[in-house]
Order: structure tokens, then sequence, then C-alpha cells
């Protein structure tokens, strides 16, 4: 049975190993880099898990039989708390088609729909087909907006937004 742990200093060190394993494994669909976070000291794992968990952000961790499997995040718009930006989603691949996507996006939504907001967004790399029709499956549209990839400029990043109301 697959459960969702909000990402606190008590499990940083699970944290940490999914959040390590989601860069390795899908490089492209992240903002940042293996190397870069790899390289982050125990305080920093800390700081970026008390930032997943307080009043303007959450994190998750999703978990099958004891074994991570999948990882998600979000954080309100410091300028319009009325968006929320949904971060860092990832599953394992041995777990992926069996809902556990659709687990963490469902928290991300519901968290973020109590604290008010009434959208959530999200960015997908243009290479990735497969993220895109998960996104739509689950009520995202492609906003037009695009941007660079930060690890890429010669690749796009598509907003993606669903409304929460």
């Amino acid at each position: 049975m697959i459960v969702l742990e909000p990402i606190t200093d008590a499990n940083v060190a699970a944290f940490k190993a999914v959040r390590l394993r989601a860069l390795q494994d899908t490089p492209l669909a992240f903002g940042s880099t293996w190397a870069r976070e790899s390289a982050f000291t125990d305080e920093e794992w800390l700081q970026r898990a008390a930032g997943w968990n307080g009043a303007r952000g959450i994190g998750y961790l999703a978990i099958d039989a004891g074994a991570l499997c999948g990882i998600a995040g979000s954080f309100l718009d410091p300028e319009d708390p009325t968006r929320a930006q949904l971060v860092s989603m990832w599953t394992a691949p041995e777990c992926r088609r069996s809902g556990v996507g659709r687990m963490l996006v469902e928290a991300i939504a519901g968290w973020a729909r109590g604290r008010g907001a009434r959208t959530l967004l999200l960015m997908v790399v243009s290479n990735n087909q497969s993220a895109f029709l998960f996104y739509e499956r689950l009520g995202f549209a492609r906003t037009g907006r695009t941007g660079p990839y930060p690890n890429d400029p010669a690749l796009l990043e598509w907003e993606m937004l669903r409304q929460l109301s």
C-alpha cells in the first residue's frame, strides 16, 4: 500500500535519497542537477526540508512497502498566493503507471486548495512527451508560456496550469 509522508527533518535522509535518485534517473526533468545537489551538506538538506514543510511550501514522499517511490513539492507564489507551483515531481520507474504520480499531484492540489490557491502551475521540458500526457490526464493544459530550460538552453520548458476551484 502506498502512503504519502510530508517531508520533515525527521525523514530528511529519505528526502535526500529520493531526490538524488530522481536527479540521476531523469536529469532533464529538473531545474537542478545531481552534481549540484549531491554536494549539499546535511545542514543544507535540513534547510530544504524545513522549506518544504511550512506555511508556504509542502513536500511529500511516496512510500510503497517501505521503499521510496516518489516525491513532489509545491510552493505558493510569493507575489500571488492564489497560485501554487508544483515542483520536483518524480515517480520511480518501477512504480510508474501505478497511481503514485496521481496520488502525489492530488495531495499537492489539496494542500494548495487548503491555502487558498486557485491554480496549480508547473513546467515541463519540451522533450518530455510522457510528462505532458500525464499532466493532461490530470486536468493540466499548456498556457502558451515557455522559457529556456536552465540546464540546456537549447530546450524549452512549457508552463502547464490546472484550475483548483
